[in-house]
């Protein structure tokens, strides 16, 4: 077994962490720009505490916003990058600070809808300070961005984009609202499942996966009906860092892979998107690897998801997905037409979702008729 196992340079977890921001920050030097998301609120006291130059994400991350902001940085000598925020800002963030060192225009390094060039140049020190738990963006190697003009989502990727310092402080999820937890929380959950079945999955991922299962599964309906319980935002907090951990070690899958295209023709959140996907992508995966490799180790891997959800020792592969319907019912997670959405967009959705990067590390392979009849399963399941 060979595998490779590659991380932000220092990780640092716990309540009230986040007040140690301001002195790891000089360490870089002087000049560090602060990148915030939509909420700027959540992140107003410790950017009151940089005294530093802004630069707000209001949405999902796009081509044009990051080159604004590799720019910016160059023509404010920035020394250093911090981005406080969701998985958005945290995106942003990685993005910018590596094209001020590299080039600002990100379509020269871009998967899919760019050059595809890699990487030369180290990025200026970079900060992640998550405030919500989900994406577990501030321990990856990549940032999604969106293209418009492409009507799909693509990943700036590479080793030189991992932070160097993730600051994880639950504290500054307990904000978050019931609709945002749910959909981050179950962004978290996919970012847990889909690398435990991967087709890249190893012994260190594993181990990152069950445990982040078990705090998700324990936790999540107490960080959305009680949004100060210490203890369930410590669990999420944790579940959505080692989600993070085990994607950019292990790779994702089916869910991810249509999330990618459907976010980019859409204003539908990322977490929304995979929530609403998430049931149908277990289902697909389990009814293809029964009907063409019944001996797949990725169905006992199923199998210890849906005993790890439901707490059962006994659970079934489809008590785990019963077990996701009802939260998502529970969580009122909006169908995907909610989001304009529509059948006629489908036969795109599933070209696009097909040479997603994402799809790479599904189980096996999904054929066109299987990529398709689920997301029609998707688009037409009430609320999810």
């Amino acid at each position: 077994m060979r595998f490779e196992f590659a991380t932000a340079t220092r990780i640092i977890f716990g309540e009230g962490t986040s007040a140690s921001l301001p002195d790891l920050t000089r360490a870089f030097g002087t000049r560090p720009l602060v990148v915030t998301g939509a909420s700027r609120e959540r992140a107003a006291a410790l950017v009151s505490a940089l005294s530093a130059a802004t630069f707000a994400v209001p949405e999902e991350p796009t081509v044009d916003l990051v080159r604004d902001g590799a720019l910016h940085a160059q023509q404010m000598h920035c020394d250093a990058v911090i981005a406080i925020g969701g998985g958005s800002a945290i995106d942003a963030g990685k993005a910018i600070s590596v094209l001020a060192t590299n080039g600002a225009d990100p379509l020269e390094f871009l998967e899919v809808i760019g050059k595809g060039h890699a990487l030369s140049s180290p990025s200026l020190p970079f900060i992640a300070v998550p405030t919500t738990a989900g994406t577990g963006s501030e321990v990856t190697r990549n940032a999604v961005l969106g293209s418009p003009q492409h009507g799909v989502k693509a990943s700036l990727r590479s080793p030189l984009m991992l932070p160097s310092i993730a600051l994880v402080d639950p504290e500054l999820t307990y904000a978050l609202p019931p609709a945002l937890t749910a959909f981050t929380g179950l962004d978290a959950l996919t970012q847990l499942i889909e690398p435990y079945v991967s087709a890249r999955a190893n012994p260190l991922v594993d181990a990152l996966c069950v445990e982040g299962i078990t705090r998700a599964a324990r936790a999540l309906r107490n960080a959305y009906h009680n949004s100060a319980d210490p203890d369930a935002r410590r669990d999420m907090a944790m579940a959505s860092l080692f989600g993070g951990l085990a994607l950019a070690n292990a790779g994702l899958g089916v869910v991810h892979g249509f999330a990618a295209p459907l976010g980019g023709q859409s204003k539908a959140p990322h977490g929304a998107l995979c929530a609403a996907l998430l049931p149908h992508g277990m289902a697909a995966n389990v009814a293809a690897l029964r009907s063409r490799a019944p001996q797949h180790p990725a169905l006992e891997r199923y199998a210890a998801i849906a005993r790890l959800l439901t707490g059962q020792g006994d659970a079934s592969i489809e008590d785990g997905i019963q077990w996701l319907r009802m939260l998502c019912s529970e969580f009122n997670i909006p169908a995907l037409r909610v989001w304009g959405i529509t059948m006629a967009e489908l036969p795109s959705v599933v070209e696009k979702a097909a040479k997603a990067s994402s799809m790479q590390a599904n189980p096996l392979p999904l054929t066109h008729d299987e990529l398709r009849a689920m997301i029609e399963a998707a688009l037409s399941c009430e609320p999810c």
